[in-house]
């Protein structure tokens, strides 16, 4: 196959994708729901963060719910559910992003009623490549850093801290032992993404 081919096919998945994800947004939007992605590499420290905030939120009287995409297991999922909130797992098979049909889909299959919700986490399969590329109707993108990932990934993945609204600098109860300059990560973020937020 040659390399145009290639080309028009993978724009005419992202347009599809595009198309179903307007739609995602305009039904959040109609129910009053904040969507938010959360992306990252496996191991930042996605579902530790989420399964707090989903506790906080609880404890606020707020009412969250969450999908969780990951290739297999719904290890995650069982995790999160202890939260109390509403909690989906999308097992991805071989893909290593969700796409917007997906979460269409999952939505329909699940029968949540996003009148009854505030907030809806959508916690991405853990990659810093392929996720960039797809919208999933969220409202927010929030990347996840962890100390242990070092201070470049940002210049090693400007495409997806690019795309995000917001980074989150987690574990930062070990930046000493594993010698994190947040200075230097803090910099590379912003030299990719100027006047990106940060928050840890």
């Amino acid at each position: 196959m040659s390399t145009p081919r290639i080309l028009e096919i993978r724009r005419g998945v992202l347009e599809k994708n595009d198309i179903l994800a307007h739609n995602l947004r305009d039904q959040f939007n109609a129910a009053h729901v904040l969507v938010i992605n959360l992306v990252s590499s496996p191991g930042a420290g996605k579902t530790a963060l989420l399964e707090d905030t989903l506790r906080r939120l609880i404890q606020a009287g707020h009412h969250p719910a969450a999908l969780v995409g990951d290739l297999a297991t719904d290890n995650d999922a069982n995790r999160l559910a202890r939260s109390g909130a509403p909690v989906r797992q999308i097992q991805t098979g071989g893909n290593c992003h969700l796409e917007a049909d997906m979460i269409s889909t999952h939505l329909t299959d699940w029968g949540l009623d996003l009148s009854q919700i505030e907030f809806l986490f959508i916690e991405n399969v853990g990659n810093l490549v392929c996720p960039a590329s797809y919208d999933l109707g969220e409202h927010l993108r929030a990347v996840v850093l962890s100390v242990t990932e070092g201070e470049d990934k940002p210049l090693k993945y400007p495409t997806m801290f690019h795309s995000a609204d917001i980074a989150i600098l987690t574990k930062m109860d070990i930046a000493g032992a594993v010698e994190f300059d947040k200075p230097a990560a803090l910099a590379n973020i912003q030299s990719v993404h100027p006047g990106m937020m940060v928050m840890e």
